[in-house]
């Protein structure tokens, strides 16, 4: 019998695989808009934390390195749990796997703004990185099961809108409850939000065990292996790793540069991602459409060489007006959401079902400990004078624009499978 909150049920047919075990199911615009939220939360939890930074550095009194081992920590964490979830995730019922980890992350993101302390605070990034870390690859994993293949481009592009989001509502209103009182607030705000999103998400959420029909019993090493020695699996790993170093070597640093380099204050910082909110809201949106309509694969190429100018513009800026800084930056938000959309879209048709989710795990850990490898590796190069000028994020650009046209031709080696 279907949940009195679920409108619809699967059909019990021939045609439908998934009906063999029946599931309930509500509208895939309202479940697209859950996940979304769930999404919105844990993307606030980490890029928070980057136009934090300047604050971080002054109040802790650390240095880039240190900065970007604290960005680290978290996608670090994210990694490891991300690559032990591989071996169970696909066992349960996406809807329990997925509150069981928002719980954590909210438990994580409170111990955030608790903190007292740098180490604190190192700490309770690992806790709420091992569970936000696995929710993305999760949301991911449930979006392939439930939409089809000629609609998960627009499907992935509205759920990556949460970014988008995050910019222009999270960032700004957290930058704005730390000016009004310490940086510990945006953490104490997120939290509690995460909390209504919980509660929502247990009322309206349905069971989802679509995934496990005719699931084949495999060992973890063999599932592992599965994914190792697979070449179209290998190579959508590859293209996360690549893409993820062509954008996290630029973003966690674009803060601590407009306020040592160009002038912003710290309270000004908002604008910089409300622009680049709002703009990439609507662009990454119409990516996802694009994309299903002329193909994932041509979008992506498209979109990648439109980011590689604006990266070259926002690591090389010189100190100029800001309406013009907030130009750049805004293009570089516009092209760094655009060509994540295809990309996923594509890696989430790579897999074929039974292993997606435990695939998407493994994808996420690999991702994540790119990100964090991605932050430290510009913690090494970028540098920071007396007067609070950073250097050296030039060089940082130019390995991002290598990455990216890597990618591009990594991407034309991807099939769609399932």
């Amino acid at each position: 019998m279907p949940e009195t909150n679920a409108p619809e049920t699967y059909a019990l047919t021939p045609d439908n695989p998934d009906s063999i075990v029946p599931k309930s199911v509500i509208r895939e615009g309202w479940l697209l808009f859950i996940l979304a939220a769930v999404q919105f939360t844990h993307i606030i939890d980490f890029v928070i934390m980057m136009p934090l930074g300047p604050q971080l550095m002054r109040v802790f009194a650390i240095g880039p390195k240190q900065f970007g081992l604290l960005v680290s920590a978290y996608t670090f964490a994210a990694a490891t749990s991300g690559f032990i979830s591989t071996f169970f995730i696909d066992k349960f019922d996406r809807k329990n796997a997925l509150l069981a980890l928002y719980v954590g992350f909210i438990i994580g993101t409170f111990c955030c703004a608790i903190a007292p302390n740098y180490q604190f605070l190192m700490l309770a990034r690992v806790l709420a990185g091992a569970f936000g870390g696995v929710i993305g690859a999760l949301v991911f994993s449930i979006i392939g099961d439930v939409v089809p293949e000629h609609r998960r481009g627009s499907a992935t592009g509205k759920v990556m809108a949460a970014f988008s989001a995050a910019s222009i509502i999270g960032i700004p209103v957290g930058l704005y409850l730390a000016s009004l009182s310490s940086w510990h607030a945006p953490f104490f705000g997120l939290a509690g939000l995460s909390v209504l999103v919980l509660f929502i998400a247990i009322k309206f959420l349905p069971t989802m065990r679509g995934h496990l029909t005719n699931a084949v019993k495999t060992k973890p090493v063999q599932l592992v292996l599965d994914i190792l020695t697979n070449r179209n699996l290998l190579w959508a790993l590859t293209l996360m790793v690549v893409l993820t170093l062509a954008g996290f070597t630029v973003v966690p640093f674009i803060s601590p540069y407009m306020v040592g380099n160009i002038g912003f204050a710290e309270t000004e910082l908002a604008f910089i991602y409300l622009c680049g909110g709002l703009a990439s809201v609507v662009t990454s949106q119409l990516a996802g459409k694009l994309a299903d309509k002329y193909g994932k694969q041509r979008m992506f190429i498209y979109t990648a060489l439109f980011s590689i100018i604006p990266i070259i513009l926002v690591t090389n800026m010189p100190r100029v007006p800001h309406y013009i800084a907030l130009i750049i930056t805004t293009s570089f938000f516009i092209g760094f959401g655009a060509r994540f959309v295809p990309a996923v879209s594509l890696l989430t048709s790579s897999v074929e079902k039974r292993l997606r989710g435990s695939f998407m795990s493994f994808q996420s850990s690999v991702q994540q400990l790119a990100s964090g490898l991605s932050a430290f590796i510009s913690g090494l190069i970028i540098q920071k004078t007396p007067t609070g000028e950073i250097l050296h994020f030039n060089t940082v650009g130019i390995i991002a624009c290598i990455a990216t046209v890597a990618c591009m031709f990594i991407i034309t080696r991807l099939k769609v499978v399932s």
